[in-house]
């Protein structure tokens, strides 16, 4: 009984352009990015930067070990997706997801004042 959800999450595991393609019936979409995946993924797959409202860049905590050009990956997805929200983040060290989770209880807080 989709009336009892008060908050669900619908993960789409895989390649990056079928989630932005299609609706799965979600209010907004958020892309994850995480550092060892690389900084040219907002360039090989735009429409899924375009359509997601947040973009959290993962495993910050790993940038000294792996090739990802940070100022890159977030000016091509701001080029994309002006509005795009973004945040660095490191679930290893918590880094950023106060952020995070402050924008996202937002976004909740929004939606429920549209559907009372």
């Amino acid at each position: 009984n989709l009336d009892e959800i008060d908050f669900l999450i619908v993960e789409n595991v895989g390649n990056l352009v079928c989630p932005a393609e299609f609706s799965v019936g979600e209010n907004i979409k958020i892309m994850l990015l995480s550092t060892p995946e690389g900084a040219d993924k907002p360039s090989k797959y735009p429409l899924m930067f375009h359509e997601s409202a947040a973009l959290i860049i993962n495993k910050t905590d790993l940038l000294p070990y792996v090739d990802f050009d940070m100022d890159k990956a977030k000016r091509v997805s701001a080029a994309i997706n002006p509005k795009l929200e973004m945040f660095e983040v490191s679930c290893k060290t918590s880094q950023g997801l106060e952020l995070f989770f402050n924008w996202l209880a937002r976004q909740i807080n929004s939606f429920r004042a549209t559907v009372k």
